[in-house]
């Protein structure tokens, strides 16, 4: 546990989309974005347990099929993000559609990308033990651990961004300016995707 939530805490694409959309949209917003990320980690658990992970680490071509998948899916977000108008961002919580699309965007960013898995595959088997009994039901004791780590994180830095939304409310002006700024950081993230190596 201790492990996963030193990972959780290195600064990287994830806490950045947590960060920006719970400035942009309030707390609740970021908490659902996290819950998103943190469900997404489900999959890639999977991947490791079942072995489907050995095909993205052995076919290149697997690994660049997912990875620009889910670098097209970020440059429509940045899209999304410069062309926005003015959100609502008085107290009220986001309306249950908008909380479900944020709660997409967080589940997708996190399985389109083809890294998560590979550390996956290199991390967890480390505390994996024959001995301790049936090893899928320790990659998903494991993996459950990593969700967790994600949500008290993911969490806090969705919380501590949330007080920018208090501020962006009264100012439509540096609303604009932030959509256009998350725009720039989709972009950064979708090439940061597609350069990666495995």
């Amino acid at each position: 546990m201790g492990a996963a939530i030193a990972l959780a805490l290195v600064p990287g694409p994830d806490n950045i989309f947590v960060l920006t959309q719970s400035a942009l949209h309030g707390r609740v917003a970021g908490l659902t974005v996290t819950l998103g990320l943190a469900s997404g980690l489900i999959f890639h658990t999977t991947a490791v347990a079942l072995g489907v992970a050995v095909i993205f680490q052995t076919s290149q071509v697997a690994f660049a099929i997912l990875k620009y998948i889910g670098a097209a899916y970020l440059i429509y977000l940045a899209y999304k993000a410069f062309t926005a108008l003015k959100a609502n961002l008085e107290e009220g919580a986001p309306s249950p559609e908008t909380s479900a699309k944020q709660y997409t965007r967080g589940l997708i960013m996190n399985i389109a990308n083809p890294k998560v898995t590979i550390f996956f595959l290199a991390f967890l088997p480390q505390f994996v033990d024959p001995a301790n009994g049936p090893m899928v039901w320790q990659f998903y004791q494991l993996g459950f651990l990593m969700i967790i780590a994600t949500l008290l994180v993911f969490g806090s830095v969705a919380l501590a961004a949330g007080w920018l939304g208090d501020w962006l409310k009264n100012s439509p002006m540096a609303q604009t300016w932030l959509n256009r700024l998350a725009s720039v950081v989709f972009v950064a993230l979708a090439v940061k995707l597609v350069t990666a190596q495995r």
